[in-house]
């Protein structure tokens, strides 16, 4: 009972002590608005005229606070950050302009005729400015004995190879000389008169393809093929990354190579001899390539252009046709066995290079005919009997191809690198 009166009492209470809510419609009483008795006055606004709420009048910032007036603006901190920052944009861009434009064309003019390497201009000797040079675009070219294309096929010319422009001719052919004195007929849409591709002191690399053949792409991964060259190929390249050259290609464009199978050298350097396994090595490459008549590419071949590109390419320059190779080297004449009167085949070296006469020879007939080269003792690479490829054959002595022997020919020493 007592616990209830104290729950009425202290709601009696409690609503003596709370304001009324005001109900919507009802008449409220207008709110009290307190005046001060005693106003501040403050000191600075002293000059203001009672009653009239107006600034007083205005101050000389520079007499009283000695501001000049832009100090006294409040835009002056902005336009001082506007005009720095374009102060140093032009000094920047006078700073880029000096490194890369204008440094690089007063300098070597201050420092012409001095020997400070840093500013020697390099020589630039070009060696195919006469208007005649033409470069090969394609990757083996035949040079025909006439300009027409069931004649006699003399040698090929390979790509980006210079070759010295004679003479139009007909059916599409025009007259060439390659740079050893071939002269021939070559198809005149395998050739450009833009020589930039092959001239040495242009570029940084020069690159000899070692392979059988090797593929340009047009990146240096995942590229497609721009042109498939052969061995002996000499290329220029102004940049190497790890694994792949950029080469300069017929015509102005670029391709890449990979580093393999490519041997590099200085832009007017040749290659240095090696010794004669390399050569063999290199012939073996060709071992049952399809036979061309004076072919040099893995894509058609003979034996005399086998020799002619393996051997460049190991340091000997050779003629490209079988009557100039008969006149390389040394003569071997190996001597013959005390006791049958044969020759003793262990004379005859991994690369000498043997010229036979016809196996239908009349007596005393000196004529080459065909040619092979000893890759191993008791082993020729030669011409099959079918002439349809070129192959591997082994003989001993006594064998017909000893009698057919007319010179054999040391061009490699077994001894070199």
């Amino acid at each position: 009972m007592k616990r209830n009166d104290r729950k009425e009492k202290t709601g009696l209470f409690s609503n003596l002590g709370q304001k009324k809510k005001p109900v919507v419609g009802e008449d409220l009483s207008p709110k009290t608005i307190r005046h001060l008795e005693r106003p501040v006055k403050l000191p600075f606004l002293a000059d203001m005229e009672d009653g009239n709420e107006q600034y007083g009048s205005a101050e000389d910032m520079q007499d009283k606070w000695g501001l000049s007036e832009k100090q006294a603006s409040l835009n002056v901190r902005q336009k001082r950050r506007l005009l720095s920052l374009a102060i140093a944009f032009a000094a920047f861009f006078i700073l880029i302009a000096g490194i890369f434009y204008i440094l690089p064309r007063v300098l070597p003019g201050l420092f012409r005729g001095t020997n400070i390497e840093l500013f020697v201009e390099p020589v630039i000797n070009l060696e195919y400015e006469d208007p005649d040079f033409r470069v090969v675009t394609d990757s083996a070219v035949p040079l025909m004995s006439e300009p027409m294309s069931d004649s006699k096929r003399l040698a090929e010319v390979l790509y980006n190879e210079p070759v010295k422009y004679l003479t139009d001719s007909e059916n599409g052919y025009c007259k060439i000389a390659t740079m050893d004195g071939l002269i021939g007929y070559v198809k005149a849409s395998c050739l450009l008169d833009d020589m930039e591709s092959i001239e040495p002191d242009v570029h940084q690399y020069k690159l000899i393809v070692s392979d059988p053949s090797k593929n340009i792409m047009t990146h240096a991964s995942n590229g497609t093929l721009i042109k498939k060259v052969m061995m002996n190929t000499v290329l220029y390249a102004d940049i190497k990354r790890e694994g792949v050259y950029q080469v300069s290609l017929p015509g102005g464009d670029k391709g890449w190579i990979g580093s393999s199978g490519v041997i590099e050298l200085g832009t007017r350097d040749e290659t240095e001899e090696v010794s004669s396994r390399y050569f063999v090595s290199s012939v073996l490459t060709f071992v049952n390539s399809r036979y061309i008549e004076n072919g040099m590419s893995i894509d058609g071949a003979s034996v005399n252009g086998v020799v002619y590109v393996c051997a460049e390419i190991n340091g000997i320059e050779i003629a490209r046709t079988m009557e100039g190779q008969a006149q390389a080297g040394v003569e071997i004449i190996p001597e013959p066995d005390a006791v049958t009167g044969e020759i003793m085949i262990e004379q005859i070296l991994p690369g000498d290079i043997l010229f036979l006469s016809s196996p239908k020879k009349a007596p005393g007939d000196k004529e080459i005919y065909e040619m092979a080269v000893c890759t191993d003792t008791g082993t020729l690479f030669m011409l099959s009997p079918a002439r349809t490829t070129v192959r591997l054959r082994e003989f001993k002595s006594g064998d017909d191809i000893c009698d057919r022997i007319i010179t054999i020919r040391r061009v490699f020493s077994s001894k070199a690198g």
